[in-house]
């Protein structure tokens, strides 16, 4: 019987300098690699519009970061995952890989291809590891983005959904706490 070969975050973390192509590889904490395309134009747009409100509203900049990678811890080891934005209680410490504990949000632009990791796989990754705020950004006409709270059974909880638009005309302290 032949066993899939187990991908570590050291294996990840050299696939993602070694890539010329600006892909994202993400690896589960079962080991199951994920490649992920290089985001488009209006992908970028989507995350600098978010990280310009964050700014704005006087979120340091040093807590909002663009496709940071994360430890998520699992049972059978660690897996790490690259959210388009985080949000965190105060600088990570410099590594690859950040642990999580003062992380307070994350966000997902969804890509052509990434809906079921963003919906589904993420969602459960993100929830196990306690982060405690999880947004995802369609990419329909209304760019909606959902907002998730972790609740107390720790499983996410979806709190508002609306047009970033909208989102954006509000303050970023309504909606983090």
């Amino acid at each position: 019987m032949h066993m899939p070969a187990v991908v570590t975050l050291d294996d990840v973390a050299a696939m993602n300098a070694a890539d010329p192509n600006g892909h994202r590889y993400e690896a589960s904490p079962e080991g199951v690699l994920s490649v992920m395309p290089p985001p488009d134009s209006d992908h970028a747009m989507i995350a600098s519009r978010l990280f310009a409100w964050l700014i704005i509203a006087g979120w340091p900049a040093e807590q909002v970061l663009q496709a940071a990678g994360l430890r998520i811890a699992g049972p059978d080891g660690d897996g790490g995952r690259i959210p388009d934005l985080s949000v965190w209680r105060k600088p990570p410490t410099r590594s690859v890989w950040a642990a999580v504990d003062d992380v307070v949000l994350v966000v997902e632009i969804v890509s052509p291809g990434s809906e079921a990791m963003d919906s589904v796989t993420k969602v459960r990754e993100y929830a196990s590891a306690g982060i405690p705020q999880y947004w995802v950004v369609d990419r329909d006409s209304a760019q909606t983005v959902a907002l998730h709270r972790l609740g107390g059974a720790g499983t996410y909880e979806e709190r508002a959904r609306m047009p970033l638009a909208w989102l954006l005309q509000t303050a970023p302290a309504d909606h983090l706490d």
